[in-house]
């Protein structure tokens, strides 16, 4: 039987655990609320602003804007959207997983001649490719979570475009998890450069249909105003849907975590117990023994 002061101390540690994650979990919920309200007001606007800028491309010949170059990819940029912060399940090593998974199926012979380049949006991603020599991290950008807005999120966007107009990036993606509620994220790889308005605007079943917007000044000039803003929202939009994804994981495992320590604090409180009963017993057996030898002395 365990001893009764190893149980004692277990059991105190595993209620002060206890604590620990029910207050993380209270935390996440708090958080998940506010990023949760952020990525559903944006998501509207970023799907109207494709339809609008599809709609308007495709009435305008021979566009030639260099952000819609298609070109052969020699040279990959993958940006990984990860956390700073680990408790939160499998959230960081699925969104490793993906980008492994994406380079071995699409990119493989630009991994062998060392072609993938890697921007980190999140420390857990940067800590496990800055050990890998096959890929080159030109990036970290770790701090962003302490300021996540739209200011700061186009200033990465802004260096990605700069970079692939000047042709050392031939295709963009970006890998993280899309939120859709607090127990389920759906890993997401997208491209965002070159970006191709007429592909994934609308969907597959519906005929697109004629819009007659009134153009001022020009359909040209609106297009060149439209692209940039159209990639650096869908990357917004890419961060902050694995921002809220983060604190519903992170929300579900704490949720899980103060579960499994009730449990274990239960067979713990059992096995104390037990232990206590069988030292009452030993004793109680110890003195009636004495005290029948001395009777009989």
């Amino acid at each position: 039987m365990a001893n009764l002061k190893e149980v004692r101390n277990r059991i105190t540690s595993v209620s002060s655990t206890q604590q620990i994650t029910k207050a993380m979990k209270m935390v996440s919920a708090a958080k998940l609320k506010r990023a949760t309200n952020a990525i559903v007001q944006l998501r509207p606007y970023a799907t109207k602003l494709r339809d609008i800028l599809a709609d308007v491309s495709a009435s305008v010949e021979g566009n030639d804007s260099p952000f819609t170059k298609d070109r052969e990819p020699n040279k990959v940029l993958l940006i990984v959207v990860s956390s700073n912060r680990g408790l939160a399940g499998a959230f960081n090593a699925n969104v490793i997983k993906a980008t492994n998974n994406l380079v071995a199926s699409k990119y493989a012979e630009q991994l062998r001649k060392g072609n993938v380049s890697i921007i980190a949006i999140g420390k857990k991603g940067n800590d496990f490719y800055a050990k890998r020599d096959a890929y080159h991290v030109i990036a970290n950008h770790s701090d962003l979570f302490a300021e996540l807005n739209f200011e700061n999120t186009s200033k990465i966007t802004e260096f990605v475009m700069e970079q692939f107009k000047l042709g050392n990036f031939d295709r963009v993606e970006v890998i993280y998890n899309q939120f859709r509620n607090a127990a389920v994220q759906v890993l997401t790889a997208e491209q965002i450069l070159p970006l191709l308005p007429g592909e994934d605007s609308k969907p597959k079943d519906k005929q697109p249909k004629e819009v007659d917007y009134i153009i001022e000044p020009s359909k040209e000039k609106i297009i060149e105003e439209l692209i940039p803003k159209a990639i650096k929202t869908q990357l917004y939009k890419a961060i902050l849907d694995s921002h809220a994804s983060e604190h519903g994981a992170r929300m579900t495992a704490m949720d899980k975590a103060t579960e499994n320590a009730g449990d274990l604090l239960k067979a713990l409180k059992l096995s104390y117990n037990q232990a206590r009963q069988a030292a009452i017993t030993t004793e109680l057996t110890e003195i009636v023994s004495g005290a029948a030898a001395l009777s009989n002395g």
